[in-house]
């Protein structure tokens, strides 16, 4: 599969070749949910507590006498039916974190990567680099390069200056390429990327499966004629 490559101007400058292994593959809906519930659950912290009736203060006391006052009788004014009383089957600290074995990950970030290119909207950066770390500069990038929605970037390694100028987009979000992660493919529309996170990410998934079994090899690109037009 072959994308566009776009500069800073927002110029296409050649094209790259996608995996097909990585990002042609038919989109595995169910595992695809199964991560992102996984994801969205280990995220919860479950912190949450009440205190059950042998906990809440006070209550050592029989409040009236058993019999002969006409009223029902009470062992405690901390019981559950008191104002004030113990919790019954209330929430207790525990842990959410789902299981979910490593073939079966990786196989959600692939499928989410695929519905990506299916759709267009990967867009791969020839040279992806800021002087300083303007916002302004970073949101004129975007509208050059005709993104108007939710943008997810993604750098192979730390960088500041993208990191600064996209962090007060509300619409943009910066991530390592080894933090990608299906929550976040899903939840913003275009996948914006250089040529080393795209490598990373075949590097990642490793060797090609149905293919030579070699493992993929840097990127090829192919120069555009000077008389491409600008994307």
């Amino acid at each position: 599969m072959l994308v566009p490559v776009h500069n800073m101007a927002g110029e296409v400058v050649g094209e790259i070749e996608l995996s097909d292994y990585v990002f042609g593959i038919e989109p595995n809906v169910p595992v695809m949910h199964q991560a992102l519930v996984r994801q969205l659950a280990n995220a919860r912290l479950g912190t949450h507590k009440t205190k059950n009736r042998s906990e809440v203060r006070g209550g050592g006391r029989k409040p009236w006498r058993q019999k002969g006052t006409g009223r029902a009788r009470q062992g405690s004014i901390r019981a559950p039916q008191w104002r004030g009383g113990g919790v019954v089957f209330g929430p207790q600290p525990r842990s959410y974190a789902q299981k979910m074995n490593r073939k079966m990950r990786r196989l959600a970030l692939r499928s989410a990567l695929s519905v990506k290119a299916a759709d267009s909207q990967i867009v791969i950066m020839d040279d992806f680099a800021m002087e300083q770390p303007k916002t302004k500069e970073m949101a004129a990038l975007l509208d050059r390069l005709n993104v108007d929605s939710t943008v997810l970037i993604l750098l192979s390694d730390s960088d500041a200056n993208i990191e600064l100028a996209a962090r007060n987009l509300p619409y943009a979000k910066t991530l390592r390429s080894h933090c990608l992660s299906v929550r976040d493919l899903l939840g913003y529309d275009v996948l914006v990327m250089s040529r080393e996170s795209l490598d990373a990410i075949h590097k990642m998934f490793g060797a090609v499966e149905g293919d030579s079994g070699d493992e993929y090899v840097g990127h090829e690109s192919v120069a555009a004629s000077d008389e491409q037009e600008v994307a």
